[in-house]
């Protein structure tokens, strides 16, 4: 079942000569961990806004075409509304963080809902562990590093426990490897809890391996849409400035030295060595 779809999707900032976003049309699935990526500026946060009505609510403009999101159109449903079944974590945590501490920050969309205090209580202590940041429950969010606002924003969405998360760079401040654990409370989210996942990330390395759709975009248009394996596996998508998992790139370089590696193409450092493994025969 669609989840979200846009026909024809365009939208142009105000005071803008140009679209952000144009023509933009897209279906994601009921469950699926989908991948946005591109250049810088090619309208990935644009989109992502418009999923939440954020575009054309907030930001105001000029939107044109059709967008559907789990049954609602979000130019005329509210945001408010539309938090409910689509939760969205900004790049720059510090725009979604204002409590005095951290477990109040989580709270926050629980308690607006009216939900009942028990009920509350054990969902934000399941998002603060999910997110390894129970220990900071009562610092104040100003206080605490760029990663562990990161966290607690992510934490924030995960207690809401919505039928869709879009994360617009959500780990942009922190290292490879708590980048990873995070990216895998997602994906775990995503195939435990049949949570749709849009992700937008430029770390391909960490998180192509968890995508069941890719969609690539460049200068506001959607270029490719798709099989992760098949779209990263072309010319073209290198050719766009994409950042192609090293695993891939290695997997061509040794293809084209005539080692035989089989038809599969991978995604991940795991997924590579185990290529190995078989070709050379290692146990």
């Amino acid at each position: 079942m669609t989840i979200i779809e846009t026909k024809n999707l365009t939208y142009t900032y105000p005071g803008g000569t140009k679209p952000s976003i144009n023509g933009v049309s897209i279906k994601v699935k009921k469950g699926e961990f989908v991948l946005i990526t591109g250049p810088s500026g090619c309208g990935k946060t644009t989109l992502c806004r418009c999923f939440n009505g954020l575009v054309p609510h907030f930001y105001q403009g000029e939107l044109k075409g059709e967008i559907t999101v789990a049954g609602m159109d979000p130019t005329t449903h509210e945001t408010h509304a539309m938090a409910k079944s689509v939760g969205l974590v900004f790049q720059n945590p510090e725009n979604q963080l204002f409590a005095l501490s951290v477990e109040k920050d989580v709270a926050f969309g629980l308690e607006n809902l009216g939900m009942p205090r028990e009920e509350m209580r054990e969902r934000v202590e399941w998002a603060l562990k999910l997110t390894d940041i129970h220990d900071l429950r009562e610092r104040s969010p100003h206080e605490v590093s760029g990663g562990q606002q990161q966290r607690v924003a992510i934490a924030a969405v995960l207690a809401m426990q919505p039928e869709i998360i879009v994360l617009d760079e959500p780990t942009s401040f922190l290292d490879p490897l708590s980048a990873e654990k995070i990216f895998e409370v997602i994906h775990e989210l995503n195939k435990e809890h049949g949570i749709t996942v849009v992700l937008v990330e430029h770390r391909l390395d960490l998180t192509a391996k968890y995508a069941d759709h890719i969609i690539i975009m460049d200068e506001g248009k959607v270029c490719f849409d798709g099989n992760p394996r098949e779209i990263l596996n072309t010319e073209e998508t290198r050719l766009i400035g994409v950042g192609i998992p090293k695993a891939t790139l290695l997997y061509h370089i040794l293809k084209k030295e005539g080692l035989k590696l089989g038809d599969v193409t991978p995604l991940s450092s795991e997924e590579m060595a185990k290529l190995l493994q078989e070709a050379f025969k290692i146990k």
